[in-house]
């Protein structure tokens, strides 16, 4: 009997340290264009995000976390491959056209239009090492080609050829292909009963491939087309913000508070799923946008300046939430500096996986911050937009945050303005006049640093006319 216990014993010891030896789960969800005050828990309460609310109380919440770029197509590439858009000549949105405002002084940086084949992404890592890598929602890093008079994908640029083993619903578009309800004119993604919520449909995939691989390590990308223009939603959630506007709370644009809402319900599905798989404590779940707000308004604006297409922090400032049970003390909050570079070198060291000296990575692993073991090691952020947005007539420039103070460098008349980002956070007083030689030291920084990632450069117009004086 005693040598039976003594058996028994060691057999359920050998599965406690099996399971234990499994890497965590990765569920990644980020929401499109959401703004840094768009959720309940960074302090606008008249939009419902209780599972992002949960997520806060159970992990750690970023007050200064930083896209790689203040539009999609860079900050997604930066985000898949841990490398500065800049360094990958990746630094606008895919498209065909360009907007540079009447008679400029320069014109658009070149720029490649996909994320290249020969770049290595954190889903490929993860795959060769025994995840299953599933894919929903919006890519905006594949090219679009002429095939006589369609525009079609070009196929070697798709997730599922990018590390993912599926592709729901990813294209080089920027929206919904063809609108928020079914059917949804979008090849990658099988129409649904008509009517059917697109993210309630991306949400129901994800699901279903988290229950197909709950016995090995997985990552969800959930990169939701919401809270992205066209604004709609469903009418229940329309009508429901309608009312709260009218009962006089500060809810902005219902339409859009709805999709902030909707948003929120696809984390907490998945929430839920990990849950009731049993997999919630060893799963890593991040929570984050791909870029700033676009101002249509869930609440009052925020103290931060202009919006996404501008490299001041309304357009580069996002909300982040990490929950890792076990590993993040519950219900913390970080004023470090972090950005979109850090989740490659994350998710390798939150996996397990050696760092591959061969590849370039241009942040650094945030679990010694997330664990309280350790801090940030690198000394500043860079941000390089050499190109014009549909979205906004912006200004080309870079910039590069170092400690509290934030220089940015204007390419068309090479100018600069500094900001002290604690004191300062909507960017009102300049104090660069006040402080000439921090700001030249941090503008030479700066051009040394695009010089190092070999950056793309504005080109100057040659049919500009100077304005008469």
């Amino acid at each position: 009997m005693k040598n039976m216990l003594l058996m028994m014993a060691i057999l359920l010891t050998g599965a406690v340290s099996g399971e234990e030896q499994r890497p965590p789960n990765i569920v990644f969800v980020m929401v499109d264009d959401l703004g840094l005050y768009d959720l309940n828990c960074y302090g606008y309460k008249a939009v419902d995000t209780p599972h992002a609310n949960r997520l806060a109380e159970e992990g750690m919440l970023f007050r200064h976390a930083y896209a790689a770029s203040t539009v999609c197509t860079p900050s997604r590439a930066g985000v898949i491959s841990g490398q500065a858009p800049a360094r990958l000549h990746l630094t606008n949105h895919i498209s065909n056209q360009h907007f540079a405002p009447e008679n400029p002084v320069l014109l658009n940086a070149p720029e490649v239009t996909a994320l290249p084949t020969d770049v290595v992404t954190f889903a490929e890592v993860l795959r060769d090492h025994g995840y299953a890598c599933g894919f929903f929602g919006k890519w905006h890093l594949s090219r679009q080609k002429t095939d006589g008079s369609n525009r079609v994908e070009d196929e070697r640029t798709q997730p599922d050829h990018q590390g993912f083993e599926n592709n729901a619903g990813g294209n080089g578009n920027g929206g919904p292909s063809g609108g928020w309800f079914s059917p949804y004119k979008n090849p990658y993604l099988p129409n649904g009963p008509e009517g059917e919520y697109l993210p309630e449909r991306l949400e129901n995939e994800a699901v279903v491939y988290m229950e197909a691989n709950k016995d090995k390590p997985f990552l969800i990308a959930m990169w939701n087309y919401t809270v992205h223009s066209p604004l709609e939603t469903t009418d229940a959630l329309t009508e429901k913000y309608r009312a709260r506007k009218a009962a006089g709370e500060k809810v902005g644009n219902p339409v859009y508070a709805g999709m902030v809402e909707a948003a929120d319900a696809v984390l907490g599905r998945l929430l839920e799923k990990l849950d009731e798989l049993g997999l919630q404590d060893n799963t890593f779940v991040i929570l984050t946008s791909d870029n700033g707000g676009f101002n249509y308004g869930v609440a009052d604006a925020p103290p931060l300046r202009k919006t996404k297409s501008w490299l001041y922090e309304g357009g580069l400032r996002i909300p982040m939430i990490v929950r890792w049970p076990g590993r993040v003390k519950p219900g913390t909050v970080s004023e470090a500096y972090v950005s979109h570079l850090d989740y490659f070198p994350t998710f390798m060291e939150v996996a397990g996986i050696p760092k591959d000296p061969d590849l370039i990575l241009d942040g650094e692993s945030l679990v010694p911050l997330l664990t309280g073991t350790g801090g940030i090691e690198r000394d500043a952020l860079y941000f390089h937009y050499p190109n014009y947005a549909w979205h906004a007539k912006n200004r080309l420039g870079g910039a590069v945050i170092e400690g509290d103070y934030k220089l940015l460098n204007w390419y068309d008349d090479d100018s600069v303005e500094l900001y002290q980002l604690k004191k300062d956070p909507g960017e009102k007083n300049d104090i660069a006049a006040e402080n000439p030689e921090l700001a030249e030291r941090l503008k030479r920084k700066f051009k040394k640093w695009l010089k190092d990632v070999n950056a793309n450069m504005p080109v100057p117009n040659p049919d500009y006319v100077p304005p008469v004086e």
